[in-house]
């Protein structure tokens, strides 16, 4: 059993909590790097709950949402059994789409990984990006947001820093 929970009680307070199970620890004896994608991933589903985007709202809306773009941080080691909560984001939104970062992290507030996503919302019958159904675009708005202060893990850009010009 996942022993995974969306959480719904505030906008501000953890979005999703879950535990590090056993199949989920690798040979270095934490939690596998294929896994905090799965965290992130199971955070996604909590966040298409909270905007009422369950199994009932995407059956009523004929509407669900797609993944288009990750980067996954890891920051520190999660360990076998250890409590995880995932708090949300939102940096940005448009019409169809969802600018988000998570941040992941453990009973003690340690920061454990972030995961910066962009979500495009989809009309299932045509596979097609479209607008937010009017009660997702209003609960969208209900979400937390960076506003002017993004938080310092997002807008990364990946590469080798290097000193002076390498040419």
């Amino acid at each position: 059993m996942n022993e995974a929970h969306p959480m719904s009680e505030t906008t501000t307070g953890p979005l999703f909590k879950t535990r590090v199970l056993d199949a989920w620890v690798d040979y270095n004896g934490h939690m596998n790097d294929a896994e905090y994608a799965r965290v992130f991933s199971l955070a996604v589903e909590a966040l298409m709950e909270r905007i009422g985007l369950d199994e009932a709202g995407r059956a009523e809306h004929g509407y669900t949402i797609y993944t288009l773009e990750t980067h996954l941080c890891y920051r520190q080691e999660a360990h076998r059994g250890e409590a995880l909560t995932v708090n949300l984001t939102l940096l940005d939104s448009d019409a169809k789409r969802l600018h988000v970062f998570f941040t992941l992290r453990n009973a003690d507030g340690d920061t454990l990984a972030t995961s910066e996503q962009m979500l495009m919302g989809i009309d299932v019958a045509s596979g097609r990006p479209a607008p937010f159904p009017e009660p997702v675009a209003t609960a969208v708005e209900s979400l937390p947001r960076a506003g002017d202060e993004w938080p310092s893990g997002a807008g990364r850009r990946i590469g080798i820093r290097r000193e002076g010009n390498a040419e």
